[in-house]
């Protein structure tokens, strides 16, 4: 088996783990809408950090509507899940990410073949952060050319959420093989076999010197920039044990799981793997008189 040794600890910005606050207190709320609710909630669920996914209804004019009411089109509502998560799990980036790669963004009327203004898609912000990392993400898709028409995703401030009638919670477990012949008849998972796989439209953009040298200490900088070492045994998280991701502190990548995390004897803290090997370059130095990757 093949180990790395992270030498150079603050390439970790943080470490999602400890937190005075409760699980109860650090939640929050995103509202997606995507088309048909059924296949939102699968992606969402399997995100590890997301609590809960609830199938529903948002963006209208009537209070407590019915899935008649709403698929009749003269709500307003939109299909829509309601997600759960823990900030300090999982980011509102990484649920806008899981977001795009389910719909199609360019049609503005409806999803696949669901049509209508009650199966468009839209992301329903709650606060000023959701807003720009909403519009953030939207631009960055555009910009990406992976599509030659429009973004046409509605960025919304959120409403009230109903939550759907119980046999449309979770319908692919309850339902499995009518749910997978829908996904695969509706043209959604051809779609997104077709467009997304083996793409990542998640960037992550490395600051400007100037912009490092305001953010980071100057062992930081030292360490990231310079190609530093933290002195062994002496650094944040040689040692710690507690659950979480690091990620890059320069660009925000995820890096490593503490699941892969072991003791190397080092002082410095070790993993057998990355989250993902795009994310890590391997170098040869010799710069201490032997060579080391």
């Amino acid at each position: 088996m093949k180990y790395l040794i992270v030498t150079a600890i603050f390439l970790f910005s943080i470490f999602l783990g400890r937190s005075d606050m409760s699980a109860q207190e650090r939640e929050k709320v995103a509202i997606f809408g995507g088309g048909c609710f059924w296949c939102m909630e699968p992606p969402f669920e399997q995100l590890d950090g997301v609590i809960d996914v609830e199938a529903g209804y948002s963006g209208g004019r009537e209070k407590n509507p019915t899935y008649h009411e709403v698929s009749s089109g003269q709500t307003g509502h939109l299909e829509s899940i309601k997600v759960v998560y823990d900030p300090e799990k999982v980011s509102y980036k990484q649920l806008l990410h899981t977001f795009w790669h389910q719909i199609d963004p360019t049609d503005e009327g409806g999803q696949f073949a669901d049509r209508g203004e009650h199966y468009t898609t839209a992301i329903f912000y709650f606060d000023d952060e959701q807003k720009k990392s909403a519009e953030e993400s939207k631009a960055e898709l555009q910009a990406s050319g992976l599509f030659d028409k429009p973004i046409v995703t509605a960025i919304r401030e959120a409403v009230v959420f109903y939550r759907a009638e119980e046999y449309h919670q979770d319908y692919y477990l309850k339902n499995v093989l009518r749910y997978k012949a829908y996904k695969k008849g509706s043209g959604r998972e051809n779609f997104i076999n077709s467009v997304w796989q083996n793409k990542d439209t998640l960037t992550y953009k490395k600051p400007s010197q100037e912009e490092l040298r305001e953010k980071l200490t100057d062992l930081q900088y030292k360490v990231t920039q310079k190609d530093g070492t933290e002195r062994a045994f002496s650094n944040t998280y040689w040692d710690n044990k507690e659950e979480g991701i690091y990620v890059d502190i320069v660009s925000g990548e995820p890096l490593f799981s503490s699941e892969d995390k072991f003791d190397s004897k080092t002082g410095w803290p070790s993993f057998t793997q990355p989250i993902d090997v795009k994310y890590i370059t391997t170098k040869t130095d010799r710069s201490l008189f032997s060579v080391r990757t």
